[in-house]
């Protein structure tokens, strides 16, 4: 059977600095969870940012991307690999200009849906570690796991974590263990997910769709007496909070 991989994605250009080092942390607790983890910096490469084929037409968006650059080399990557884990440094609250570029440009395989009916990533697992000197790095991570989920990335439990504040990242334990357990819950979730094969996540049946949506009108009607009351409640405050204006406008003149 194949190897399982992990591609690493570090999004610093200081390859000596703490998010390289959380980066290497997570790579250990992928080889203990017996996968490979492939890391990059992706300072090394040139990828160029998105230039948004698909607002001008929704077929245009698609694998390999028109744009040639390395970015195809880590598409190459990405495809071949389980998972995926960035590790991104907090610029003003958000990923670095070098992870933002990459996340817009893997919009080719999230759009392949209207060319082959499927997303190119559906399923893979994914991992977020955010590293900064000061706040920003849950919302940092938020953005890229809203992001990577919408594209069809799977997110484990405890896959983030993030350090904010100035030293070495080394000298925090937690922060470590969180970065190493990224690692590790990436790798274990894509080798359970390798043994249970699911064949499809997204589900787009439209007579399922219908019958769903009419038992939740059902659903919705149960209640309607609970909106009754509430529309009752609120015409009281209105005469309450006008009676009070009117009062409080009476004193002041």
């Amino acid at each position: 059977m194949r190897e399982l991989k992990i591609l690493i994605i570090v999004g610093s250009p200081r390859k000596y600095g703490n998010t390289s080092k959380l980066a290497e942390l997570a790579a250990e607790g992928v080889r203990d969870a017996e996968a490979k983890p492939v890391k990059i910096y992706l300072v090394d490469f040139e990828v160029k940012p998105c230039i948004g084929c698909v607002s001008d037409d929704q077929l245009a968006c698609r694998y390999p991307c028109i744009i040639e650059d390395d970015m195809r080399k880590i598409y190459e990557m990405v495809l071949e690999s389980e998972g995926l884990i960035i590790a991104t440094p907090i610029y003003w609250y958000a990923p670095s200009g070098l992870v933002k570029n990459f996340i817009d440009r893997l919009t080719v395989f999230e759009n392949m849906i209207y060319i082959t009916g499927r997303s190119w990533v559906e399923g893979k697992i994914a991992g977020v570690i955010a590293v900064g000197n000061d706040s920003g790095s849950i919302q940092t991570i938020a953005n890229i796991q809203a992001t990577l989920n919408s594209m069809g990335f799977i997110l484990p439990p405890w896959s983030l974590a993030y350090f904010h504040k100035k030293g070495d990242v080394l000298e925090d334990d937690n922060a470590c263990m969180d970065a190493y357990n990224v690692g590790r819950v990436v790798a274990l979730m894509a080798e359970i997910l390798r043994r249970e094969e699911v064949r499809e996540w997204y589900s787009s049946i439209p007579e399922r769709i219908s019958e769903a949506k009419k038992k939740a009108e059902l659903e919705a009607k149960n209640y309607k007496h609970d909106f009754t009351m509430r529309k009752k409640d609120f015409e009281h405050f209105k005469k309450a909070f006008s009676s009070y204006r009117r009062g409080t406008e009476s004193r002041e003149s």
